[in-house]
């Protein structure tokens, strides 16, 4: 089993004395069993440039993957295809992230449609577990098993000519097996991060959480957030990375119980 490499492109925070860009989107850069995959592209174009200060060519991608379609996480793809050959690299995501979203009047979508996005990628829309390689799964539409993470409504999402709310279904993730365990790396868990834990355990058929990195969107101190806590702490994971999409309260909170780990632009996590 090769090792897995994952760098963080994007995040909402840079390191002192590290001059990368931050932003406040997502974006991290997997290699694992041979590939080279982008997990989220951010808002802008400075996981491009962060990328190249890295010494990583996305122009070498063999997978883009999107955990779901808001524009913190996708838009960032415009400024790739100007730059890249994009037509080899295949495009995984569930098959409601190119649906138009909206919070009040303002476009928090994803920059291209369905029918743009076949012209630039091999598009490969999977709503089950899809493996990407061998060691690495794409879990598609995550199931609520815990009732403190029942899903919220954020925004509306296009259906047929009707905005309907948005309870962002197509929020998913990325499972890598490791010797050691299974490492899961998230956008915003807007399913839930317990409920992509417990997801990720049964797809796999592995108890083992070796680590996590990505945005809880976990913001307040309540009791969610101590369910949290508490279901985190009962699996024992070593490597937490909480980011993105977690106020500091909350870090601070979860660091009375857990041991968590600061994340920022040019973080390169070897596994």
């Amino acid at each position: 089993m090769e090792r897995l490499k994952i760098q963080v492109l994007v995040d909402n925070n840079t390191y002192i004395d590290r001059y990368f860009v931050g932003e406040p989107a997502v974006s991290y850069y997997i290699e694992i069993d041979g590939n080279k995959v982008l997990f989220d592209s951010g808002y802008s174009d400075v996981f491009i440039s962060n990328a190249e200060k890295l010494d990583i060519d996305l122009g070498d991608l063999t997978h883009v993957v999107f955990s779901h379609g808001h524009n913190d996480h996708t838009r960032g793809i415009k400024f790739l295809k100007d730059k890249y050959d994009l037509s080899k690299v295949e495009l995984v995501a569930h098959p409601n992230c190119f649906i138009p979203k909206k919070e009040g009047n303002e476009n928090i979508g994803a920059p291209f449609s369905v029918d743009e996005i076949k012209q630039i990628f091999i598009y490969n829309p999977q709503e089950k577990p899809f493996n990407i390689s061998e060691d690495c799964i794409f879990l598609g539409e995550i199931p609520t098993v815990h009732n403190f993470e029942k899903r919220a409504k954020m925004g509306k999402y296009k259906v047929g000519d009707l905005w309907e709310d948005d309870c962002v279904l197509d929020d998913s993730a990325i499972v890598c097996k490791t010797d050691k365990g299974l490492f899961i790396i998230t956008g915003c868990s807007h399913s839930g991060i317990c409920n992509i834990v417990e997801y990720a355990k049964k797809v796999c058929r592995d108890d083992r959480i070796i680590g996590i990195l990505g945005g809880f969107h976990l913001f307040e101190l309540d009791d969610r957030l101590d369910s949290t806590i508490q279901y985190l702490e009962k699996e024992g994971i070593k490597m937490l990375y909480p980011c993105h999409c977690v106020s500091f309260k909350v870090k601070a909170k979860m660091n009375e119980t857990l041991s968590v780990n600061e994340v920022g632009v040019g973080l390169t996590l070897n596994i």
